[in-house]
């Protein structure tokens, strides 16, 4: 009779097959057999009836504001949210304070991650003029998720305005650079725009559509030309998504929570300077035309972007507060609410947020049930339905742009290599997140 550490019974389960009932036997942190599983033993038994089993949620972009600007969050908060929202793993962005530019600054992220992390995560090193020609063997370093590019300028120092440089950038290395479109030069020409006395309402005109369309323009053109794989971040136009439709051979694309469920003038005129982020909520316009990429493919990755702000920061006058929201911990509540709503299906959210990612990243072990791949695991309740509320958020900043709202749809547990780190919205100790690993 097989033996397991960990079975769970009953579920529902999302295989890359079907997603129908199964059982499920955790050996050595893998997931060691699947299917009915009889008459087997384990030390743990979950009896998960009536509940589902993705895989692993995956969030690759996040800002866990750790070394510098820990008043806002740090590495223990941010997995703890992570953890508590479903997520099993996270990828971290590297305009920290300092930058996440060296491998020495690479590895102080992750001694500080080891033994505080309650996932699983990956750090980006900053591409920037000064580094452009050791990223190529910098980006092979274990726990680095890759190279990140800011073309237009937003929290932190890190900035790569000119073609020169991005060029440079994207000649030196082979793996796919993920890089925040929006054209610098254009932003500061429009700045002065901004009225006195404005608002985070002009927030989406001071950073327009051209200054997103212009900067996806020339990286494509760039990339083309270096042969370079990159992965488009947040992209928020729809003429962005109707240009990336045509190169799908060289860019990936990635869309956010908050784009998909965030619409202009609404969310500003509820939330202020809550909303603001870069690049902006926009339009009912564009957001139809993100749910429309999502539907035919265009886009590859769900993410956050959480980029947590304290109240006081927030409460600054526009435009001095600071852009961005905080949203690992609601990534599962609020999509599966589109779920239920008809706008995606639960395939394509699997898709968006396990297998997604591992394909556009060549992540080794994860994203998809299967014999031998890592037991990371989001049990859902579909049916589960409450407010997601200010209260219950473990990022530091203690807000949500989701205050209030009802979804239906919720993590009962989350699983990290066969180990459960959050039950019943409690977490699990202590903390035992590792590094991704990579294909080189």
């Amino acid at each position: 009779m097989a033996h397991y550490e960990l079975l769970i019974r009953g579920a529902t389960v999302a295989t890359p097959s079907a997603i129908a009932p199964a059982d499920l036997g955790i050996r050595g942190g893998r997931i060691a057999a699947l299917g009915d599983l009889g008459a087997a033993s384990a030390d743990t038994c979950i009896a998960a009836r009536g509940l589902h089993v993705l895989p692993g949620v995956i969030d690759t972009q996040v800002h866990f504001r750790e070394p510098g600007l820990t008043h806002k969050e740090d590495l223990e908060s941010g997995t703890r949210a992570a953890a508590l929202g479903g997520v099993t793993a996270i990828f971290e962005m590297p305009n920290t304070e300092p930058p996440t530019t060296t491998p020495e600054r690479l590895a102080d992220k992750l001694a500080r991650a080891r033994g505080r992390a309650w996932v699983d995560y990956a750090f980006f090193l900053g591409g920037e003029a000064g580094n452009a020609e050791r990223l190529r063997e910098w980006e092979l370093l274990p726990g680095c998720c890759g190279v990140k590019v800011f073309m237009g300028a937003s929290t932190g120092s890190l900035l790569v305005p000119d073609d020169e440089t991005l060029a440079r950038i994207l000649a030196h290395g082979r793996r796919r650079v993920a890089v925040h479109a929006e054209d610098e030069e254009r932003l500061r020409a429009r700045k002065p725009l901004i009225p006195a006395g404005a608002d985070a309402a002009w927030h989406p005109v001071w950073r327009d559509e051209l200054s997103a369309l212009r900067a996806t323009e020339r990286l494509l053109a760039l990339a083309r030309r270096c042969e370079r794989p990159v992965h488009v971040l947040h992209v928020t136009t729809a003429e962005e998504m109707a240009l990336l439709g045509q190169h799908k051979d060289l860019a990936t694309v990635e869309v956010l929570v908050n784009h998909l469920t965030l619409a202009a003038p609404d969310c500003y005129q509820r939330l202020g300077s809550y909303a603001q982020q870069n690049p902006p909520v926009r339009g009912e316009r564009h957001r139809a035309a993100l749910w429309a990429a999502v539907a035919d493919g265009t886009v590859d990755v769900l993410a956050t972007d959480h980029a947590p702000h304290t109240r006081e920061e927030k409460a600054r006058p526009y435009p001095q507060s600071p852009s961005g929201m905080p949203g690992v911990q609601t990534l599962v509540p609020v999509m599966l609410t589109h779920v239920h709503e008809g706008r995606l299906s639960l395939q394509r959210f699997i898709d968006l947020t396990s297998a997604g990612p591992q394909r556009v990243f060549g992540i080794r072990g994860k994203g998809r049930i299967a014999v031998g791949y890592d037991a990371d695991l989001t049990i859902v309740d579909l049916a589960a339905e409450r407010v997601i509320e200010d209260a219950a958020q473990a990022s530091r900043c203690g807000w949500t742009p989701f205050h209030g709202m009802r979804a239906r749809g919720w993590p009962v547990m989350t699983i990290v290599r066969g180990q459960v780190v959050m039950r019943d919205g409690e977490l699990c100790g202590p903390p035992r997140g590792e590094p991704v690993r990579f294909w080189p």
